[in-house]
C-alpha cells in the first residue's frame, strides 16, 4: 500500500475550552520510527478523559499544537524496524495514545505510535467496538480484578450509569459480588434497573448518606470505585466500614477530592488512585495479551460499549460539546476516515 503524503487530523491549539482550539487541519502522514507502528484509523472515541485534555484538566498536557484522542482501532499499514512492528503489519488493532511524549492522537486518519501500545484483535471482534477497548472494558476488567484479589465481600461505585459503570455492574453480576451503584439523577435508577442492578442510590436524594452507610456496613462494603471527586469521595469514605478503600480512578465532578482527616486517622480508611497505564505498564507483555483476549471475548457482551453517534472528523468540537451533555446516552465516534493513497 502507497502511503498518502497528507491527513485529516482534529488539532488542539490550546488547553482553554475554546471549540475555535480543536481545528480539522491537513497534516503529513507520520512516519513510524524504531518499535512503533503507523495505524490507518477506522474509528475513535470522545471519552471523559479526552474532554478533560482538551479542557486541560487532565493529569497531563502534552505540547502544543498536538492531536487529541486516546484510543482507537484500524489496521497497521506500516511497521518501523523490530519484531513486534514487522509482526502487527497488515493487523487489525486496537491502539491507544495515552503517552505524553506523543503528540499524536486517535483523532485522525492515521496513527503513529508504540507497538507496545498496541492489541491485536481477533477476526470476530468488530472495529467499533475495538475503538472503545482499552479506556472503559480494560478499566472495568482491572478494577473488577482489584476488587476479586482483595476479596471484598461488595463494593460501591459511582458515576454508576456511565459507560464503564454499567460494565461493572454487568462484571459483578458475572462474578457474583453485589454492588452498590450510586447515581446523580433519579431517572438514571431504571437504566440500571434493566440491567438487573439491585443496589442503586441517587446522590442528591436527602436521606442518601444514610442509606448509603446503612447498605455499605450491612453488605460490608470496603472498596469504592470512585469517578466524580468532590465532596462526593468524603461522602462515600464517611459511609464505608472500618478499613475502608476508596479507588479514584476520576475526577467527573472537576472538583478536588474532598476528604475527612478523621477518618484516615481514627477508621483506618484509605484512598488511592487508579491510572489503567500505570496498572498496565506492571504487566507483562503476556499478561496484557492474557488480559486482552479474555476482553475481546466479553466485547459483545458484558463488556459492549453502546454507540450514540458516529460521526466524521469535520464534526470537531461541536460534538464534544454534544457528548458532554449526555455522556450516558453513549460513545460517540469518529468514523469512516478515508483510506487514501496515492496511487
Amino acid at each position: 500500500m502507497t502511503l498518502p503524503a497528507t491527513m485529516k487530523a482534529l488539532e488542539l491549539r490550546a488547553y482553554d475550552a475554546r471549540p475555535e482550539s480543536l481545528m480539522l487541519v491537513e497534516r503529513p502522514v507520520p512516519r513510524p520510527g524504531p518499535a512503533q507502528v503507523l495505524i490507518r484509523i477506522a474509528a475513535a472515541p470522545i471519552n471523559p478523559s479526552d474532554l478533560m485534555f482538551v479542557r486541560g484538566l487532565y493529569g497531563f498536557k502534552k505540547a502544543l499544537p498536538a492531536i487529541p484522542g486516546f484510543e482507537g482501532s484500524g489496521t497497521v499499514v506500516a511497521a518501523g524496524r523490530g519484531l513486534m512492528p514487522r509482526i502487527l503489519l497488515g493487523r487489525r488493532v486496537a491502539c491507544a495514545a495515552a503517552d505524553i511524549r506523543n503528540r499524536w492522537g486517535t483523532w485522525a486518519e492515521y496513527l503513529v505510535t508504540s507497538a507496545e501500545t498496541v492489541v491485536p484483535l481477533s477476526r470476530s471482534v468488530d472495529l467499533e467496538q475495538a475503538a472503545m477497548m482499552l479506556v472503559n472494558p480494560f478499566s472495568a476488567w482491572a478494577l473488577m480484578d482489584i476488587a476479586r484479589r482483595g476479596h471484598h465481600r461488595a463494593i460501591i461505585q459511582t458515576a454508576a450509569a456511565s459507560a464503564l459503570g454499567k460494565m461493572i455492574v454487568r462484571l459483578a453480576r458475572r462474578f457474583s459480588l453485589p454492588v452498590i451503584n450510586v447515581v446523580r439523577r433519579r431517572e438514571q435508577v431504571e437504566d440500571l434497573r434493566s440491567l438487573d442492578a439491585r443496589h442503586i442510590l441517587v446522590s442528591t436524594d436527602p436521606d442518601f448518606d444514610r442509606q448509603l452507610t446503612l447498605l455499605a456496613r450491612r453488605l460490608g462494603a470496603t472498596l469504592a470505585l470512585e469517578a466524580v471527586a468532590g465532596d462526593l469521595t468524603r461522602r462515600v469514605l464517611d459511609a464505608m466500614p472500618r478499613s475502608g478503600r476508596v479507588l479514584l480512578y476520576g475526577g467527573l465532578s472537576l472538583e478536588a477530592a474532598q476528604l475527612n482527616p478523621a477518618a484516615l486517622i481514627f477508621e483506618d480508611k484509605h484512598v488511592s488512585g487508579f491510572w489503567l497505564t500505570a496498572w498496565l505498564r506492571g504487566m507483562t507483555m503476556w499478561d496484557r495479551f492474557r488480559v486482552a483476549r479474555q476482553v475481546q471475548g466479553m466485547l459483545a457482551g458484558d463488556l459492549q460499549s453502546h454507540v450514540q453517534a458516529r460521526v466524521p472528523l469535520e464534526s470537531g468540537a461541536a460534538v464534544l460539546e454534544q457528548y458532554a451533555q449526555n455522556m450516558s446516552a453513549g460513545k460517540i465516534l469518529f468514523t469512516a476516515m478515508s483510506p487514501r493513497t496515492d496511487d
